[in-house]
């Protein structure tokens, strides 16, 4: 990887290491798919006045908007609506856990997608890694009776990620600029949650506490508009399959914060899962592209 990739590769990890715990503040008093409106709803906007400043042209024909508004739907609502409720059930680091299965599907539709057949080296590295995301996960199904429940809605949001993955790199082939994709996909997931909610009878409401409000900021800045922004360039640089390990590795930082702010328990097999996870990320790193 080059040195600007490394970088990229950084503040992806950054960014979505800590995204879990302020996502978890965001939970209790206000509906999931309102909560992610809010957050949408700035990114968008700061996205938007970030490509007009960057010269970023945002008009497209019709035929782009289609795929712009399936971006919006699996990757800036669908997808994260299903974390949002899963957070009900488990510490917001076994989120990220979970997330982190979103490095195999990549390779495996990459693969699909291609008609090719997934290189050993991006398979080992993905087998070797969610072997490891298995083993830290495992004992918190045998404790909590909604954790399975959390695993399925997990699994199901990361379906909707991989598949987003899939458009975002279609869209930066076509030549489309990082900033606009974003901003329109964005601006999409506000749209399909407004009217989600909108049908549910959800109230749009902002709960008043400081701990909301600096998740929701920090969510919409950093987790979103940085992240993303980080993420989408990572893919149309290194590919799909490659720049979709950072979701392996940034469970473990996720993982740490998890033990200091809400007690998370290490096992044995947490350790030896941390391991592989570590193992799969340098297998990763080291295929080529």
């Amino acid at each position: 990887m080059k040195p600007f990739e490394v970088l990229l590769y950084s503040m992806v990890v950054f960014g979505w290491s800590t995204s879990w715990l302020p996502l978890k503040w965001q939970l209790g008093v206000v509906a999931p798919e309102v909560s992610l409106l809010w957050r949408f709803v700035i990114a968008a906007t700061v996205m938007f006045v970030t490509s007009i400043y960057l010269r970023q042209s945002l008009m497209f024909h019709w035929r782009t908007h289609l795929r712009l508004a399936l971006l919006g739907l699996c990757i800036f609502s669908t997808n994260f609506a299903f974390f949002y409720h899963a957070g009900k059930g488990v510490a917001s680091g076994l989120l990220a856990v979970v997330f982190s299965s979103a490095s195999l599907v990549n390779v495996l539709m990459t693969a699909i997608l291609g008609r090719s057949r997934p290189r050993i080296a991006h398979l080992l590295a993905a087998v070797v890694g969610l072997t490891g995301v298995v083993c830290l996960f495992w004992p918190e199904l045998q404790l909590s009776n909604t954790a399975l429940t959390s695993l399925a809605l997990c699994l199901i949001g990361t379906l909707f990620f991989c598949t987003g993955n899939m458009v975002s790199a279609a869209c930066h082939k076509r030549g489309i600029p990082i900033f606009a994709s974003a901003s329109w996909g964005m601006l999409y997931g506000v749209c399909y949650l407004a009217l989600f909610s909108f049908i549910s009878n959800h109230e749009f409401t902002i709960e008043p506490t400081v701990k909301y409000v600096l998740g929701l900021v920090w969510l919409a800045l950093v987790s979103s508009v940085m992240t993303f922004a980080a993420y989408l360039s990572l893919i149309g640089r290194i590919g799909p399959s490659r720049a979709g390990y950072a979701t392996v590795i940034f469970p473990v930082f996720a993982l740490l914060i998890s033990t200091v702010f809400e007690s998370y328990t290490w096992s044995s097999l947490a350790f030896i899962g941390l391991g592989l996870v570590i193992c799969g990320n340098v297998i990763m790193l080291r295929a080529r592209s």
